[in-house]
């Protein structure tokens, strides 16, 4: 039967397309993940990740300032921590002077508006890479979220918006809500990292905080696989994320990105709060490099993947690729 119905009725030029589009993309759809080092007039760029570096506080204050001028409304904060500074208790994490809270001042004074969101996990200060603290050859859960909770309400006292629990411990998220209410920050939120993958895909984030899992003279853990979760699993992550929810998080997240865009979808579906998804390094890096050797065209790949991304459930997408794209959506 000839057709009635012409789907290319609708595609006829960008007019129309742009008409009929379901899914769009914003600035403020973007997060960004920040590294911080310590130091001045500091900028290192990251080889795993072109065009990504670590900074000095200084010069991401000056960063931040044009990321909120392009609209970018949300910064993910990590640091890159002193050797001399990491031990099995992560102390330094809850330092009142230690370089995140002073990154979070420092941004949240020369840009108020800027919504700050700092990592909330010990593998930065971890002298074995670990996302908490070892005892008898594992990471132990319930001390882990003890310091979690001090780590989390030293972020609030410094001014941060949310914090940003990645550290997947069982109970945590209620913990650090009931410790934040406790110490008076009612209206600090949390996004939770709730569907957090033991990923292969993380490696060059790792490389730009030196937070992989690392020999030492005790036992430990090779990997994060006790704690992250198998990658086989889907149900898995839909329990996770409701758990999370009923213990007081306020966004959730799944992450890696692009490779879990299942996921995304079905967590969208089951929960009643924003979700938020990680595009990770592993997925930028694949990109950038493509793109290097001629392969594939950086920009168009690049908002493909946001696109892709937004469509299958995201609010709010964290990702290497922001201010890129933040630009070109600006133009």
């Amino acid at each position: 039967m000839f057709p009635l119905q012409r789907g290319r009725r609708l595609r006829t030029n960008e007019s129309v397309r742009s008409l009929v589009r379901e899914t769009t993309l914003s600035p403020s759809d973007f997060m960004f993940p920040m590294f911080i080092a310590e130091g001045e007039n500091v900028k290192v760029e990251i080889p795993s990740m072109p065009g990504i570096f670590r900074r000095s506080i200084d010069l991401t204050v000056e960063e931040v300032k044009e990321l909120f001028a392009l609209g970018i409304r949300a910064v993910n904060i990590y640091v890159k921590v002193s050797e001399s500074l990491k031990d099995n208790t992560g102390k330094e994490a809850w330092n009142p002077n230690g370089l995140m809270q002073q990154a979070i001042r420092a941004i949240k004074t020369a840009c108020p508006e800027m919504i700050v969101m700092p990592d909330v996990a010990l593998d930065p200060y971890s002298i074995y890479g670990h996302d908490g603290i070892i005892t008898n050859g594992d990471v132990e859960n319930d001390a882990t979220n003890d310091a979690l909770v001090k780590m989390a309400i030293s972020h609030a006292e410094a001014g941060a918006d949310f914090v940003a629990p990645s550290d997947m411990m069982d109970g945590r998220v209620l913990r650090l809500r009931q410790g934040l209410d406790a110490a008076g920050f009612h209206n600090v939120g949390i996004m939770s990292y709730s569907a957090k993958y033991a990923s292969a895909f993380y490696g060059p984030f790792r490389d730009a905080l030196d937070s992989a899992p690392r020999e030492a003279d005790v036992v430990v853990p090779k990997d994060k696989k006790t704690y992250q979760m198998d990658y086989a699993n889907r149900i898995e992550a839909i329990k996770e994320a409701l758990w999370d929810v009923e213990e007081g998080a306020d966004m959730v997240m799944v992450k890696p990105g692009i490779a879990y865009l299942d996921i995304v979808r079905e967590v969208k579906d089951a929960v009643n709060v924003p979700v938020t998804v990680y595009q990770v390094s592993g997925e930028y890096a694949m990109i950038k490099a493509a793109a290097e050797k001629g392969w594939l065209d950086n920009d168009k790949i690049m908002m493909e993947q946001l696109m892709c991304i937004k469509r299958a459930g995201a609010s709010l997408i964290s990702t290497y690729f922001a201010k890129e794209a933040a630009i070109l959506l600006n133009k």
